[in-house]
């Protein structure tokens, strides 16, 4: 069985910086009241007069991704695309992607898996590559939320926490024993599937019945969050995949060089360092000028913390998330 390595990494985040200040000229917020409860300052919104979409940010994370991982375009061998928020309801950005890059065919895949969609995407492109059947995959998490939120006093409780952005990643073929990605583990609870929801519109809900049925204070297109709910299964689901994956791997939490969480809220970070023992400089935090990119938080944050120096080669690095689904994952990588 072959290993697989994270050769290139990039990331993209659009040019338009949306404060709170901001947010607070358009909703009954404030500063304050967002950096307490989610650590967040401002955020990323795609400007609407720009090029900018899901699928064309992704592609400017994956151009810098493929020119880091020193490989050609046409080297690509599978497109895992991990997104909430597509540019069309059909088809999915995977084939946008191959499309953008001028890959005239390669197989497209479109994660579905929000949160935890991009350490899903990641365990695709692992399993291809272990096993022999491709050996440069490009994973992508990107998100424009900007263009679904309630951005009203009334979408206030979701609407501060989201921003836009992209991140990717060139996993491809290693001979290196003992490094790369060591292991991937995932996990889901779908009891909870409507505690972080849109669950209109939908095949058997669309825009006509949502209209007739509903009032307009009461709006179900706009994403609902139960935030006490998510923070609670949040800080216990992130510790229990993160010890999964240490202990499959016969590794203690001493072992770990840098743990990049999903950027969901700086609340929940901490919290996690501070169970683990961890110094700052064992955990990326970036939440605090990007928001929840959902898909693209653990790739945004995981390329600036490789730029930065933070990761060297041999370095554990932790990869968690837990979003909307349940959905919950971890990977261990050994750098």
């Amino acid at each position: 069985m072959y290993q697989s390595k994270i050769k290139g990494l990039g990331k993209y985040v659009p040019e338009n910086i949306v404060t709170n200040d901001d947010l607070a000229k358009i909703m009954d917020t404030s500063n304050e009241w967002i950096v307490e409860r989610t650590g967040i300052q401002e955020r990323r919104h795609i400007d609407k007069k720009t090029e900018d979409t899901t699928a064309i940010m992704g592609k400017k994370a994956a151009v810098q991704a493929i020119e880091r991982a020193g490989i050609a375009t046409n080297e690509i061998d599978l497109i895992v695309f991990a997104t909430l928020s597509p540019d069309y309801y059909f088809p999915g950005c995977g084939v946008q992607i191959q499309d953008l890059l001028g890959i005239h065919t390669c197989p497209a895949i479109d994660v579905r898996n929000q949160c935890s969609g991009f350490v899903y995407a990641l365990s695709i492109a692992d399993q291809f590559i272990k096993t022999g059947m491709y050996k440069n995959v490009l994973v992508i998490g990107s998100e424009n939320h900007s263009g679904g939120l309630d951005m009203t006093t009334r979408g206030r409780s979701v609407s501060v926490i989201f921003g836009d952005g992209a991140g990717a990643a060139v996993v491809s073929r290693s001979e290196e024993k003992g490094q790369g990605i060591l292991s991937t583990h995932l996990h889901s609870q779908g009891e909870y599937a409507k505690e972080l929801s849109l669950i209109g519109p939908s095949t058997n809900y669309w825009v006509p019945e949502i209209i007739a049925e509903n009032p307009q204070e009461d709006i179900p297109y706009f994403p609902y969050m139960n935030g006490q709910l998510v923070f609670k299964n949040a800080v216990v689901r992130f510790s229990e995949v993160i010890m999964e994956g240490l202990k499959h791997n016969q590794l203690e939490v001493s072992d770990l060089d840098m743990l990049i969480p999903h950027q969901a809220n700086l609340r929940i970070s901490q919290f996690i360092q501070k169970k683990f023992k961890l110094t700052d400089d064992q955990v990326y935090n970036n939440i605090q000028r990007y928001g929840n990119t959902t898909a693209a938080s653990i790739p945004i944050a995981l390329t600036e913390a490789w730029e930065e120096g933070k990761i060297k080669e041999g370095d554990h690095v932790v990869l968690a998330a837990f979003g909307s689904g349940f959905t919950w994952a971890s990977a261990i990588i050994k750098w």
